[in-house]
């Protein structure tokens, strides 16, 4: 099975985490996003990866090659993100078979991609509460019969998974019309080859779109929570590791330090003295985490400080972040509503009770600053020494 990974978004919902960084490259645990996508893939079957790219590409192409895991990568660039379908016509000349499609800012379980890969010609459904937002399958039995976005009154609660296993025949249909939103869907893609072929649904076990910045947290959870304990850096004096602690070669935890599992230190990083951190927590490459520093439940990516006497729960810090001596962030409202975060000028619940700030690249706060649950903080914002940050700067 050929398999294309779709890689070539902008990922606007995940600013300011995506100004640098594009969305499938994002660090969930010990990798990008999108390499799990490919582990999923490979562990299935895959006999070759086809990457569609386009924004900061070269990202992409220098963390995957020309092979991963034994498997042959090639690359396909979509130069305008046109929709799903017109990034699967970017990758048609390196298809010659049937071929899968899997969404890269998507976690799925590997033994469901198996069944997908199996079962071909097949869509992945996941079962939802509400599927109103989703695409929809009707099916009869297993046979998938229709699929429709985001109807009114669903016919199913089967929302479609966004990962796709194609006959080759499928390479005909892919030239689709616009749809009224002004993009090539893929599920157009989908609704001609259940015309001309039985489709089965494929019910994941287990499933994530990670398209804002709490499923980026969400993502992390998840595979951390799978990390098994190893410790190859440093641990110096009386620094207590409980749990599932994984602490890279060259990481080094000083005296002091209790980090409580699942956690994530990666290479060249620096946690303490006398720091503590619990929860699902990633503390990426080159960070310091400093004295007396609470971490909680949160992503700090790459070459980011927190050095001394400040408390990040909920949260999640782009590369270059420096949390002054003191910064202080609140991840609860008062009233116990969930917190909320403007995504695209639009203010929405993030469906967390607990829920700190988003630091975009090269964020840095003075002493003593206060930040509110859901706060963003764009790319090179700088605060005042005792400031009280409350609303999206």
């Amino acid at each position: 099975m050929q398999t294309v990974i779709l890689a070539a978004g902008e990922g606007t919902r995940m600013r300011p985490l995506t100004e640098t960084v594009p969305k499938p490259m994002l660090p969930v645990a010990d990798r990008p996003l999108c390499a799990h996508t490919a582990d999923a893939a490979v562990e299935a079957g895959a006999e070759d990866l086809i990457f569609v790219v386009g924004y900061e590409a070269d990202a992409v192409r220098e963390y995957f090659g020309d092979e991963y895991r034994g498997v042959e990568v090639s690359f396909a660039v979509q130069e305008q993100q046109r929709g799903t379908a017109d990034a699967v016509r970017a990758a048609r000349e390196h298809l010659d078979g049937a071929f899968a499609v899997l969404n890269g800012d998507n976690l799925y379980d590997p033994e469901s991609v198996e069944a997908l890969f199996d079962a071909a010609p097949a869509v992945a459904a996941i079962e939802v509460e509400d599927p109103r937002n989703y695409g929809v399958l009707s099916v009869d039995g297993d046979r998938v019969t229709d699929i429709v976005e985001k109807p009114e009154d669903p016919p199913t609660n089967l929302a479609n998974a966004g990962a796709y296993a194609f006959p080759e025949a499928a390479l005909s249909h892919l030239d689709v019309p616009q749809s009224d939103r002004g993009e090539y869907e893929i599920t157009d893609v989908v609704a001609r080859v259940i015309d001309t072929a039985d489709v089965t649904a494929v019910t994941l076990s287990r499933w994530l779109d990670v398209g804002r910045p709490w499923e980026l947290l969400e993502a992390n959870e998840w595979k951390l929570g799978e990390l098994d304990r190893r410790v190859e850096g440093d641990i110096r004096g009386d620094a207590e590791l409980r749990g599932d602690v994984v602490v890279e070669e060259g990481a080094t935890i000083e005296p002091g330090v209790v980090i409580e599992g699942p956690a994530l230190v990666r290479s060249e990083a620096d946690v303490g003295p006398n720091a503590y951190i619990r929860g699902a927590t990633l503390v990426g490459e080159g960070c310091h985490v400093g004295h007396g520093v609470e971490l909680k439940n949160s992503v700090v990516m790459a070459d980011s400080n927190v050095p001394h006497l400040s408390y990040v729960g909920d949260s999640l810090l782009a590369p270059g972040v420096n949390f002054g001596a003191g910064t202080q962030v609140a991840n609860l409202r008062h009233d116990g509503s969930d917190v909320k975060q403007t995504v695209k000028s639009n203010r929405v619940s993030t469906g967390r009770r607990k829920y700190g700030v988003v630091a975009g690249p090269n964020v840095k706060t003075a002493i003593n600053t206060s930040l509110a649950p859901g706060v963003v903080l764009s790319a090179n914002t700088r605060t005042e020494p005792g400031e009280s940050v409350t609303r999206d700067r």
